[in-house]
């Protein structure tokens, strides 16, 4: 189970995921992109070992999988779970992730940074989710020698990240205010404050079915909390516009609107060949339908595993073979049919 995929949490009806991500690096060995894959091996061996041998109460928690022993469709699938993150994927000769059994909790190692601690929870739960990256980190910084340096902080591959080391992030589907224009200017003021607005996989991925990742820019300078909480006001701000707009929409052309999530309904209910943009599209309008009550036949976690079903990984996985782009289109379809009870 992928706890920020089955389930909903605070603010579920806008807010997707919250995320925490430390990176850190030990003080003995060059950065990853340094590394031999002697090296490498070594790096895994200690963070594996920390967490699997020197604490009894995470070792029954955490299993450790190296990427090389991986398929390239199992890697896949975890880069689209947003498990591990498409460098960890790409970089499988020399890195491992430790996963936790509720997948909440992922410990990439030999990313861009030797170790990065990432918590995943669904709805707003930033707070919840840094505490539990804290106590991960101090775990392993009792038993490891980190990269560090009094003045700057944390010292990481890339200079963005020197300071905390930290990424807070949430998961934001916006579907009102690009329906009523106000996206861009409500994007602009994140950035000017500096935030950054990404697409569903993070940075150099596009914008699809009205899905926004957003996150912090600055980490030196400011502790974690102050990270966190600057995170948590823009984003209420942000959740509070969209219900604004929600209610804008209802209120000027409700029938219209009903139209558009059914419309939407009907063909996801019935296409035979669904592209995955056709239907992150279409699934922002059920979302939408489900949040505003004019769906009542359909649940938000179901759509959630929808979101991470039709990606090309699961489905190859679902289907235990390889397909082709087409093959996929069908399975697509297909999948969503049966979710939505329409099986024909």
């Amino acid at each position: 189970m992928t706890k920020w995929i089955e389930q909903s949490g605070p603010d579920g009806d806008i807010i997707i995921s919250s995320r925490i991500r430390l990176a850190r690096n030990l003080q003995e060995y060059p950065f990853p992109v340094a590394l031999t894959k002697g090296k490498s091996k070594e790096v895994i061996k200690k963070v594996g070992d920390v967490i699997l041998e020197g604490n009894t109460v995470l070792k029954h928690d955490f299993l450790l999988q190296e990427m090389e022993s991986q398929s390239a469709l199992e890697r896949q699938v975890l880069m689209e779970k947003h498990l591990i993150s498409p460098n960890l994927m790409e970089n499988h000769e020399r890195s491992a992730v430790l996963l936790n059994k509720d997948e909440s909790v992922s410990i990439m190692i030999n990313e861009e940074d030797h170790i990065r601690i990432q918590c995943l929870l669904p709805g707003l739960q930033l707070t919840e989710a840094w505490d539990t990256a804290d106590k991960l980190d101090d775990v392993l910084e009792e038993s490891l020698h980190y990269a560090f340096d009094e003045q700057l902080g944390y010292l990481t591959s890339c200079p963005t990240n020197v300071g905390t080391g930290i990424r807070a992030s949430v998961m934001v589907h916006l579907p009102a205010l690009s329906m009523t224009g106000y996206i861009n200017r409500v994007l602009q003021a994140a950035n000017q404050i500096g935030l950054a607005v990404r697409g569903l996989y993070g940075e150099g991925t596009e914008f699809v079915g009205n899905v926004f990742q957003i996150s912090n820019q600055i980490t030196l300078g400011r502790s974690e909390e102050e990270i966190i909480a600057n995170l948590k006001d823009v984003t209420r701000q942000i959740v509070q516009k969209e219900r604004d707009a929600r209610s804008t929409l209802l209120n000027s052309n409700r029938l219209g609107l009903e139209d558009k999530i059914y419309r939407s309904y009907g063909i996801l209910s019935n296409a035979r060949i669904l592209t995955s943009q056709e239907f992150m599209t279409l699934l922002s309008d059920l979302r939408l339908g489900v949040d505003l009550a004019i769906l009542e036949n359909v649940k938000i976690e179901g759509l959630n595993q929808l979101m991470v079903m039709t990606q090309p990984g699961c489905l190859q996985k679902s289907a235990a073979k390889n397909l082709s782009a087409h093959e996929r289109d069908v399975r697509r379809a297909a999948i969503v049919r049966e979710k939505l009870g329409s099986k024909g």
